[in-house]
C-alpha cells in the first residue's frame, strides 16, 4: 500500500495491485538469488486483506476505547496528488513527489490519540538502559514536555482576546509584539478586509512548513494594524504580527514576542524596528549599564524592568507570573507537549480502508465485525483527479448497520505508515486468526535487526 504505488502504477496505466504484486515477484526473486536463509511461510504483503483485516480491527478497538478522533485541522495538501503531506514531504514549498505548490488547508482527518501517552512515554525513555543516549534525547525533544503557561490577551479595541502558550511567563514585561501564525483566526479575518495581508498569507503558504524549514528560513511578518493590551502593565498595547515562523498546530497559534531572550524573535524585531527590551539580568551585571547587541540573551539570571517580579531568578519569576495570570483570571499554569495526535487518514485509493461508516441519522457507525475487512473495489478508474474511491459508482454507498438508513463508506484509507507501524510483530504469528500471539511475541520480541521497506 502507499502513495509511491499508486502514482507508479498511474503513470504506467496499471492497476496498483497488478504493479505492486509484480515488485513483490520481482523482489522475492532477486533476494531467493541471493541465497539467503529466509522462513518464506512468513511472508505476507500489507495489502493483503488476510492483513490488513487485523489493523482494521485494532483501529475500531482504539475507537471503542476512546483512541480515536475525527477533527478539523490544517493540513499541506498537495493540489496534484490530492492527498495530505507530512511537513517532511513539503520540499521548498512544493510537494515531494509532485513538485506541485502545496497549500494549506483544513481538512476532516482522523487521529489517533498518542498525545494521551505523552507522560507515559517520556516516563518509559529512562527504562531503556540499552539505548544510545543521543537517541533518548531525541525521542525526548521530540516528545517535548514543557511547562508554562497559557494566557489570554485582551484586543485593545475589542472584548476579543488571543490566546497564548509560553514558557517564559517571568519575560511578559519585555513583550514588545505579537506574532500569530498565517492560519489563525484573526490573521483570515485581516485577510478579508485587508489585500496586502491575503498576498502575505498566501506566499506564506506556498512556502516549506516543516519545523526545520521555518526554524532556518527568514523570518517575515505583517503588521495587522491590532494590537493587544499586556495583562500586567496597565494602558500598555502591542501590534499583532502575521509570521511565517508560528505554526498553527503548536500551542495556540500565537505567541508573545519577548526579543531580549528569544533569539527568534530578536531577529524579527531589529528587522522590523521593533522594541528590545532586557528582562533578565545575567549573574554580576550591573542593571545600570547591561544592554544587548545581536544576540538574545537566554541564560540564567534575574528579572530587572519587570514590576513585581524584580529580583526573582528564572524559576521564581516564572510561578509568581503564573500566580498573578490567575488571580486576575486571564491564565493559568499548563504542561504543554510537542507531541501531537497522528493524523492517519490520506485522500488515496491504494491504501487500507477506513473501516467507519458515516450516517446522517447515527454519526459514525463502526463497521460491524463480522463485515470486515472493508475490501477496496477493484474497479476502479483514474480518468479523474482525486481519490478513485470518491468517484466510484456503487462502493461508498451502504446501508447503516445501526438504523438500516441509507449511508457512505469511509473513503479515506490509511496512512502507508499505520501499516508499517506493526508489521514487525505480525511476523511472530503471520497465519493467526488474531492480530497477535501473545506467546509468539514473547519467544520472538525483541528483534536483533529490523529493516523495514
Amino acid at each position: 500500500f502507499g502513495l509511491p504505488a499508486e502514482n507508479a502504477a498511474r503513470e504506467r496505466g496499471v492497476h496498483p495491485a497488478k504493479w505492486t504484486y509484480e515488485n513483490i515477484a520481482n523482489m522475492r526473486t532477486e533476494l531467493q538469488r541471493m541465497g539467503l536463509s529466509l522462513e518464506w511461510e512468513r511472508e505476507f504483503a500489507t495489502c493483503q486483506p488476510e492483513y490488513y483485516q487485523h489493523q482494521q480491527k485494532l483501529f475500531l478497538d482504539f475507537l471503542k476505547a476512546g483512541l480515536v478522533e475525527r477533527k478539523e485541522s490544517w493540513v499541506n495538501w498537495d493540489p496534484v496528488d490530492g492527498t495530505v503531506l507530512a511537513n517532511e514531504q513539503v520540499i521548498d514549498g512544493k510537494g515531494w513527489r509532485s513538485g506541485a505548490p502545496v497549500e494549506k488547508k483544513q481538512l476532516s482527518q482522523w487521529f489517533l490519540s498518542i498525545t494521551k501517552y505523552a507522560p507515559e512515554l517520556l516516563d518509559a525513555l529512562d527504562k531503556l538502559d540499552r539505548w544510545p543516549e543521543r537517541v533518548r534525547l531525541m525521542q525526548a525533544n521530540w516528545i517535548g514536555r514543557s511547562e508554562g503557561a497559557k494566557l489570554a490577551f485582551t484586543l485593545a479595541d475589542s472584548d476579543g482576546t488571543v490566546e497564548v502558550y509560553t514558557t517564559r511567563p517571568d519575560t511578559l514585561f519585555g513583550m514588545s509584539f505579537m506574532a500569530i501564525a498565517p492560519e489563525h483566526p484573526i490573521a483570515n479575518d485581516s485577510a478579508a478586509r485587508d489585500p496586502k495581508a491575503a498576498a502575505f498569507i498566501a506566499d506564506c503558504k506556498s512556502r516549506g512548513t516543516s519545523e526545520a524549514t521555518i526554524e532556518t528560513g527568514e523570518k517575515l511578518g505583517y503588521d495587522t494594524g491590532l494590537r493587544v493590551k499586556h495583562p500586567f502593565i496597565e494602558g500598555a498595547t502591542y501590534p499583532i504580527w502575521i509570521a511565517n515562523f508560528v505554526l498553527m498546530e503548536y500551542g495556540t497559534g500565537a505567541i508573545f514576542g519577548c526579543p531580549g531572550h528569544d533569539q527568534r524573535d530578536m531577529d524579527f524585531a531589529r528587522k522590523y524596528g521593533l522594541d528590545v527590551t532586557p528582562v533578565v539580568l545575567p549573574p554580576g551585571a550591573d542593571p545600570a549599564t547591561f544592554a544587548l547587541g545581536k544576540e538574545a540573551y537566554t541564560g540564567p539570571g534575574t528579572a530587572f524592568n519587570s514590576g513585581f517580579l524584580d529580583g526573582l531568578d528564572v524559576d521564581a519569576g516564572k510561578r509568581a507570573a503564573i500566580a498573578k495570570l490567575e488571580s486576575l483570571g486571564v491564565g493559568k499554569g499548563l504542561t504543554n507537549w510537542r507531541l501531537r495526535d497522528w493524523g492517519v487518514s490520506r485522500q488515496r485509493y491504494w491504501g487500507c480502508p477506513i473501516p467507519v461508516i458515516h450516517c446522517d441519522s447515527c454519526g459514525v457507525v463502526p463497521v460491524p465485525d463480522e463485515q470486515l475487512p472493508v475490501r477496496l473495489p477493484e474497479d476502479v478508474t483514474f480518468d479523474k483527479p482525486g481519490n478513485p474511491l470518491d468517484h466510484h459508482p456503487t462502493w461508498k454507498y451502504v446501508n447503516c448497520p445501526t438504523c438500516g438508513a441509507k449511508a457512505r463508506r469511509e473513503t479515506d484509507t490509511f496512512d502507508t505508515f499505520v501499516d508499517s507501524s506493526w508489521y514487525f510483530a505480525r511476523y511472530c504469528s503471520p497465519k493467526a486468526d488474531v492480530p497477535l500471539v501473545k506467546a509468539a511475541v514473547d519467544h520472538w520480541m525483541p528483534v536483533d535487526q529490523y529493516i523495514g521497506g
